[in-house]
């Protein structure tokens, strides 16, 4: 797929620093590791928060919230906004109502984060870090948006990560707050953001779909099974992403126990025909889905700007050689008509 012009950022697209400082300031609070120390307990909790949140995120703002992959109760709809609103990636409703939108739009022009139109690091984390996409898109969520729990549970979505951070250092002091907090959300946070970022880039394509978004095992596993990508936006309403038996899925799994006890039914799973519709694809096309991504890569938005820029520059010379070259043409048109109209008109008679 070829890169398409990037667009110049307009000013609600911009980081915006002084919003973005708690952002910078847990990870700066990592290096904390330093003097705390690795307690084998703190470090045991770090990775089952991590373990945990990102299922919130898997599980309930994606699977669910988003996609409506599955169905439950009305309290455990909100323990799965509740676990998932720990992850400090905002509020329910405007993760899934973005992600909603990502789908409808995948790697056009008007996707909020694609890696294609606008960088690696605009896809990572830089969308979220500017003004432009602060708000909920409650017209994308108006399924979800008529339950008022959901509705406060999105509007002080700071509420439950701070309760948890606040609980981690009464139960187990500083260090426990520094590795369960702090460094648990650094490495859950860039864990999400590879899915829409290096998920489009890097991995295999399977499917044909409007996008570039592909298969990564690795990201599967830190992920909990996002990471079957190209699957999941071939057919995305699905519970499992993990489609075949090779391809690790952990959210879904601890799905289907969930299904197994009651607490949830009606797993969507693909049907046979959707899963081997790659075989009835031509050579062409497989070598099509097997060609490389193209994006706009390390320097994100100032080689967005910088390119911009140098296309608005040539595009301004041409045009402005266009014009003198047209002045020309039209300044040799007049003189030849000033010349012809001197000229002496011929008579009817023959010279002498």
């Amino acid at each position: 797929m070829q890169t398409p012009s990037p667009a110049l950022p307009t000013d609600n697209e911009r980081l915006n620093w002084l919003s973005s400082i708690p952002f910078f300031a847990v990870h700066l609070m990592c290096f904390a590791v330093l003097w705390v120390g690795a307690k084998p307990v703190d470090v045991a909790v770090c990775v089952g928060l991590y373990i945990v949140r990102m299922w919130g995120i898997t599980a309930g703002y994606h699977r669910y919230f988003s996609h409506r992959a599955f169905k439950t109760g009305r309290v455990f709809q909100f323990i799965l906004a509740l676990v998932g609103s720990t992850s400090t990636q905002k509020g329910v409703l405007w993760w899934a109502a973005n992600h909603r939108h990502h789908h409808r739009f995948s790697d056009q022009a008007e996707d909020i984060h694609s890696p294609i139109q606008r960088g690696f690091w605009w896809s990572h984390m830089n969308w979220i870090l500017c003004d432009k996409y602060g708000e909920t898109r409650m017209e994308a969520i108006k399924d979800f948006a008529r339950y008022p729990e959901l509705v406060w549970l999105n509007r002080f979505h700071l509420v439950p990560p701070v309760a948890l951070a606040v609980a981690l250092y009464f139960i187990g002091g500083f260090s426990m707050l520094v590795w369960g907090f702090f460094v648990s959300t650094t490495v859950l946070w860039h864990g999400t953001f590879t899915i829409n970022s290096l998920s489009h880039i890097f991995g295999k394509r399977r499917y044909k779909t409007t996008d570039t978004s592909r298969n990564n095992w690795l990201l599967a596993l830190i992920t909990l099974g996002e990471g079957w990508h190209n699957n999941h936006h071939y057919h995305q309403n699905t519970a499992n992403q993990g489609w075949f038996w090779w391809e690790v899925d952990l959210s879904y799994y601890s799905l289907k126990v969930l299904s197994w006890m009651g607490v949830v039914e009606g797993l969507r799973t693909p049907s046979e025909a959707t899963k081997y519709a790659f075989r009835k694809y031509t050579p062409e096309e497989r070598a099509e889905l097997a060609a490389p991504t193209r994006f706009w890569g390390a320097d994100g938005a100032r080689a967005q700007l910088v390119a911009a820029k140098t296309a608005a520059k040539t595009a301004a010379g041409d045009a402005a050689r266009a014009a003198g070259d047209a002045a020309k043409v039209a300044g040799d048109k007049v003189r030849e008509a000033l010349a012809a109209a001197t000229e002496p008109l011929p008579t009817s008679s023959p010279a002498p």
